[in-house]
C-alpha cells in the first residue's frame, strides 16, 4: 500500500498507523501525528487503519530555547 510521510511516497504493509510508523523507523520515538491533516493522539495510532494514498505527517519535538 503507498502512503505519503510528509509528502514523500512510501510503500507499507496494509495495516493500522501504529504498524507503519514502527516499520517506517518511528517506534517507540516522541512525535507527534496527523493522518490527512487530523490529528492523531498517540493512543489512537493503535486504531487507526490507513487506506492507500493517506497522508501522514510526523513531527518529532525540538529542544532549546
Amino acid at each position: 500500500m503507498r502512503i505519503f510521510l510528509n509528502d514523500d511516497a512510501r510503500d507499507v504493509e496494509p495495516g493500522t498507523l501504529a504498524a507503519a510508523l514502527e516499520s517506517l523507523g518511528y517506534g517507540g520515538r516522541k512525535i507527534a501525528t496527523a493522518v490527512n491533516g487530523r490529528f492523531v493522539a498517540a493512543p489512537a495510532r493503535p486504531a487507526t487503519k490507513l487506506t492507500d494514498g493517506d497522508r501522514i505527517e510526523v513531527v518529532a519535538p525540538m529542544q532549546g530555547g
